[in-house]
């Protein structure tokens, strides 16, 4: 449509009519870029003194030069890692604006009004550009504090995203820059106002191209996500700048922008409130893969530092250092993931005590007395001590006191005393004499050992020990599966929320805290007696912090569709005192029980309140229509999957077609010939990346059949498959895929919807190919 409204505008132009105005806007714009990095490099300068200047108080020798110091060396560096990082490609878009309602300027320099001002356009409709704004990745200003590049996140940036040809308000002209470093490679207009003749300068505007977003819809993909700040749309938009109170639900199908909207957020929120996220910002992602995939966005946004990009599997590195490498079975992974785990590893926790080397009797010498506590005795203890509501670990004082008052009854030493003071003086010696015996710590450590969340887990691998706890919670083959996948090496990502949980149950006991060495800065400046141990510099502070966080002020879930209840929990600890914003779709979930996770996803996020004391369940929701990704070719073949996955789901809708319909073919005798031929084909026929999605069980198999094809293909399982897009992709075998799970038909549609340009699908022997070679999940 802008397209369309361009060429109406200006009127058909030869090519080398239309190649001389982009040249000419192209050397427009490479006049400002100059602009700019000349002040870039003018800022940088100016850092680089401020990180000399703080290296010179360290010398002066006092407390408060130093801390001094720290504080300016910690701002500087920041600004300066800023500047270098941003150094690249940070500019990216202009608009061109009428004259406002209003002259009042924001704090980045910029105007503030939204509508045009009247008279802004003349009865001729005619009008003349009053203000221009370029927008980059950071703010920066000239020397006057005039803005030469505005923050993409500044409320002055958001007509940028938010204007359409329906609704323009101010703006005539959207542009999109293209650079390579130094270097304006290309311009892209997209015209507000068609039905506007406007001046800038005394001349008429010019424009440029075919429209920014298709050109970069176009633009070949390669193995990382680029960031999509320069073609944020208006619903994206909407997303990224909501308020961060309670909980902000986000639902899209594939190719709406989901998971960059989440990244963006994360950067805007930043932005926004910098004081108020200093507790950090963590994002959850389904799969390493997408955590790589996604790697570099956020630096590109000029935030990394306080936004931590977590896989799923990776979440409890901070609590028991595990993280996921296995798959478990469809099967295996819907029992590890309900909430009825929970029932069993709190019974694990305590019978994990119960190890077969655990003394049954208890012989103890005090005040000349040999005193011995049973095994029923010792059972009667036990049970009284968990009858506590602490964490296991943490009742094992409990546990002690109630040994040594065993003991004191045992001994009847307090029948002899009816002094209340001279019997508690007594209890006290008794307790001393007892504690100090080698043999008592012995039998304590022994019986009731400090219990670790590896330890609780590697005893479920007992089939009978499983069996006990899981009595009447989990069936007897949901006993073997588990227990079986918990005797091999590793941990799978439904482990990894299992061994958080059972940190959470057991708890960890109260460490001494170690001495802090001596900074050598101190021995240097002769601060000993001043300063015998120096304190955290700010710098040092927040870098330790960050390491040691396991809370946050923000957490954003990306694919939450896919979370189970258990890891819904691991997740809702991390988040106790934090907003969330929740991104997902149900049509892509894998996960086998929505209700029980939307049950485990509540009680995660809380009983929080939003707006007018609403409860947060309804919480501030939006819905992503728009399908950037998948041309409409691929978008209607998956629908037919949507329709037998979620019957009545509406599909996202396609911006653009190709004319490329969806390949067919059938694998012959040999399915990883068929395979790699396909796959070599498609590298032929793009410029980007290859994607074959596979069965989760032949995910080490495709990787054979691939070999030597090169770095642009790659195979990946059916789950892991989530968030990621290729320029194209072969679906092998979507019968397969659809009869891995209960959701295989969720995911198989999930798999359809990876491709930009080109999908191939592969039949293999369970598809009932028709002629066509058309599988039959996919026929009409």
């Amino acid at each position: 449509m802008a397209a369309q409204a361009q060429q109406s505008a200006v009127g058909p132009v030869h090519d080398s009519a239309r190649d001389s105005a982009r040249d000419r806007e192209i050397s427009v714009e490479q006049e400002h870029l100059d602009r700019v990095y000349r002040r870039l490099e003018e800022k940088i300068h100016e850092a680089e003194f401020l990180m000399n200047d703080a290296a010179q108080r360290g010398q002066v020798g006092t407390p408060g030069a130093l801390a001094e110091r720290d504080a300016q060396v910690f701002r500087a560096g920041v600004h300066l890692n800023r500047l270098n990082n941003e150094f690249e490609d940070f500019l990216f878009g202009r608009i061109d604006l009428l004259l406002g309602k209003d002259g009042e300027k924001g704090p980045d320099g910029a105007y503030t009004a939204v509508e045009p001002a009247e008279g802004a356009v003349r009865p001729d409709r005619t009008a003349d550009i009053a203000e221009t704004l370029h927008i980059g990745r950071i703010g920066v200003l000239d020397q006057d504090y005039t803005p030469l590049v505005i923050d993409w996140r500044a409320p002055a940036a958001a007509p940028f995203y938010r204007s359409t040809p329906v609704d323009p308000g101010r703006v005539v002209r959207r542009r999109v820059i293209r650079s390579k470093g130094r270097r304006v490679l290309g311009v892209e207009d997209d015209l507000m106002r068609p039905e506007l003749t406007a001046y800038l300068d005394g001349g008429e505007l010019a424009v440029v191209g075919d429209g920014a977003l298709m050109a970069a819809l176009g633009r070949a993909r390669g193995h990382t996500m680029q960031d999509i700040v320069a073609s944020i749309q208006v619903e994206q938009d909407l997303v990224i700048r909501a308020p961060a109170s309670s909980v902000t639900y986000v639902e899209g199908g594939p190719g709406t922008g989901k998971t960059a909207v989440a990244l963006h957020r994360a950067a805007y929120l930043l932005y926004r409130d910098r004081r108020r996220y200093a507790g950090g910002i963590l994002i959850v992602s389904p799969t390493p893969l997408l955590v790589a995939y996604t790697e570099g966005v956020l630096p590109s946004l000029g935030e990394e530092g306080q936004v931590a990009v977590r896989a799923i599997g990776s979440l409890a590195v901070d609590t028991v250092g595990a993280e996921a490498t296995l798959h478990d079975s469809p099967a295996t992974a819907r029992t590890k993931g309900s909430a009825r785990m929970l029932k069993v590893l709190r019974k694990a926790a305590r019978g994990a005590l119960e190890t077969d080397g655990a003394p049954t009797r208890l012989r103890v010498v005090a005040f000349g007395r040999r005193l011995e506590l049973e095994a029923g005795e010792l059972e009667r203890v036990r049970r009284s001590a968990l009858g506590g509501t602490a964490p296991v670990n943490l009742l094992r004082p409990r546990a002690r006191k109630l040994l040594l008052d065993a003991l004191w009854e045992r001994s009847g030493a307090e029948a002899r005393h009816a002094d209340p003071e001279l019997a508690a003086e007594l209890r006290s010696s008794f307790d001393e004499d007892v504690t100090g015996e080698d043999s008592f710590t012995a039998f304590l450590d022994a019986w009731w050992p400090e219990l670790t969340p590896r330890a609780v887990l590697a005893a479920m691998a007992d089939d009978k020990r499983l069996g006990r706890w899981g009595r009447r919670v989990l069936n007897p083959g949901e006993i073997r599966r588990v227990a079986r996948s918990l005797r091999r090496d590793g941990y799978s990502v439904h482990d990894v929320a299992l061994l958080d949980e059972l940190h959470a149950i057991l708890g960890v006991p109260a460490r001494p805290r170690k001495k802090r060495e001596l900074d050598p800065l101190d021995q240097l400046t002769g601060l000993q007696e001043l300063m015998p141990v120096r304190e955290e510099s700010q710098r040092e502070r927040a870098e330790r912090l960050a390491a040691e966080r396991v809370e946050y002020a923000h957490v954003i879930v990306d694919e939450a569709q896919d979370l189970t209840p258990m890891q819904w929990r691991m997740v809702g600890r991390r988040g106790r005192h934090a907003t969330w914003t929740v991104v997902g779709d149900p049509a892509q979930s894998s996960w086998s029980d929505p209700e029980e996770a939307a049950e485990a996803r509540d009680e995660a996020l809380g009983t929080r309140t939003y707006g007018q004391g609403r409860p947060s369940s309804r919480g501030r929701r939006f819905r992503l229509t728009v399908n950037y990704r998948n041309p409409s070719e691929i978008a209607e073949l998956a629908a037919k999957v949507l329709a037998l996955a979620m019957p009545g789901a509406e599909s996202p809708s396609a911006v653009r077609s190709t004319g490329v319909e969806p390949r067919f073919t059938v694998a012959g005798d040999s399915l990883a010939e068929t395979v790699r031929g396909e796959a070599a084909r498609l590298l032929e026929q793009v410029d980007g990346t290859v994607g074959v999605v596979v069965a989760m069980q032949r995910r080490e198999e495709a990787a054979r059949w691939l070999a030597g094809l090169g770095d642009r293909v790659v195979a990946l399982g059916s789950l892991e498959a989530k968030g990621l897009e290729y320029d194209a992709t072969v679906v092998v075998s979507p019968a397969e895929i659809a009869d891995e799970s209960p959701a295989g038909l969720r995911v198989l549609y999930v798999a359809l919807t990876r491709a930009t340009r080109q999908l191939t699908v592969v039949s293999g022997e369970r598809d009932e190919p028709d002629g066509n070679g058309v599988p039959d999940l996919l026929r009409d």
